[in-house]
């Protein structure tokens, strides 16, 4: 592995166990101390190694936000059977891993820790992700960011662009499945972290359907806490609260969760392929469809030069990139931006210009 210490572990203490998920481009080093203090307190503490991680960042481009998903769940349903009670602990990506698996088993789970939750990104670069994933494999990711002097490494350097896109499809489950869920909630946040923007942690607090909502805001740590000046304060805020659920200090839940949650289970569970045999209207159209405009052949409208310029916009803006990504060639030093700049004005003039012809006279607009 690429990664020190990157291996998957379990830390067997007592009867009451926590599944700890790490963050996208990191390994179980990344949260290691915070797993090893709680074991410390007693628990049993399994962290599980997500595909594609800990390795290369080629290698996490083959995966997508399934597999990941897949290796949480079948870490739960093995610590499952040998345990009664389960907390589910999730950092950064991880937290939307964690908010995932506690819609599915959420009467399993005693209650839930999120840390730095990622469940999205307003960015404007991250829209073009869909698009760069098939132009370049990966950009320079951000590093680690941890105040405290010297921490290990435990994450690529790169950001694999196919894997981000996947990420980017779970941040929209785990935004719906918000308000099916009715577990404690403990939600820590660094007000300087410079990787996860804290408004995640809002629209999670917003959007939860849990009565018990814990907040520990951490001011001294930047995003990975677990490696940072306030891991001790997480991790006796993690014990603390967690002690709490067991001794019923804090509230389940109300039916009205409960209610939601089960008709999301119904919804999900309608055949939705369920159409009538074909009817008399169906038919008609049948009949009609030989009658249908077929179209008058028309040429193509022929290019203007804005627009021919817009179009070498579009092709010398993701070859910029390209050999930004791939070289050292950066005259601007704006990595690769002017590239990026050169795609979207390109892209935009281009069908600014495109001008509906006027009605022919026989009402179809071209």
């Amino acid at each position: 592995m690429s990664i020190p210490h990157a291996e998957p572990f379990e830390l067997l203490g007592g009867e009451i166990a926590v599944l700890m998920i790490h963050g996208f481009t990191g390994s179980p080093a990344s949260i290691r101390p915070w797993a090893e203090g709680l074991h410390k307190k007693g628990f049993t503490v399994k962290v599980p190694r997500l595909p594609g991680h800990g390795t290369s960042w080629p290698e996490m481009n083959q995966t997508k936000w399934q597999d990941w998903y897949s290796e949480v769940e079948s870490s739960f349903i093995e610590l499952r059977k040998r345990h009664r009670r389960i907390f589910i602990a999730g950092f950064s990506m991880g937290g939307a891993l964690s908010i995932r698996l506690t819609r599915k088993f959420g009467r399993e789970i005693e209650g839930l820790i999120l840390v730095n939750p990622s469940i999205g990104d307003s960015r404007l670069i991250m829209k073009f992700v869909p698009l760069l994933k098939y132009l370049i494999p990966s950009i320079k990711g951000r590093g680690t960011d941890v105040a405290a002097p010297n921490p290990p490494r435990h994450s690529y350097g790169r950001t694999p662009l196919k894997a981000l896109h996947s990420l980017q499809e779970l941040w929209r489950v785990a935004q719906q499945d918000l308000v099916s869920i009715n577990a404690p909630l403990m939600i820590g946040y660094s007000v300087n972290d410079h990787v996860v923007d804290p408004k995640n942690s809002e629209f999670v607090i917003e959007n939860i359907s849990s009565v018990d909502i814990r907040e520990v805001i951490f001011e001294e740590s930047f995003h990975n806490v677990a490696l940072d000046y306030e891991c001790g304060v997480l991790i006796e805020e993690s014990h603390t609260f967690m002690t709490d659920v067991l001794t019923g200090q804090v509230s389940l839940g109300d039916e009205s969760a409960t209610i939601n949650e089960e008709f999301a289970s119904i919804v999900e569970g309608l055949e939705l392929d369920q159409s009538a045999p074909t009817t008399f209207l169906d038919e008609l159209e049948n009949i009609d469809a030989a009658e249908k405009y077929q179209g008058d052949n028309r040429a193509l409208p022929t290019l203007t030069s804005i627009q021919r310029g817009a179009l070498l916009g579009v092709t010398l803006g993701p070859a910029y990139i390209l050999i930004n990504q791939v070289s050292s060639f950066d005259p601007l030093g704006l990595g690769i931006w002017p590239g990026l700049l050169a795609l979207l004005a390109g892209v935009t003039t281009f069908f600014w210009q495109m001008k509906p012809e006027q009605d022919d006279g026989d009402g179809v607009a071209l």
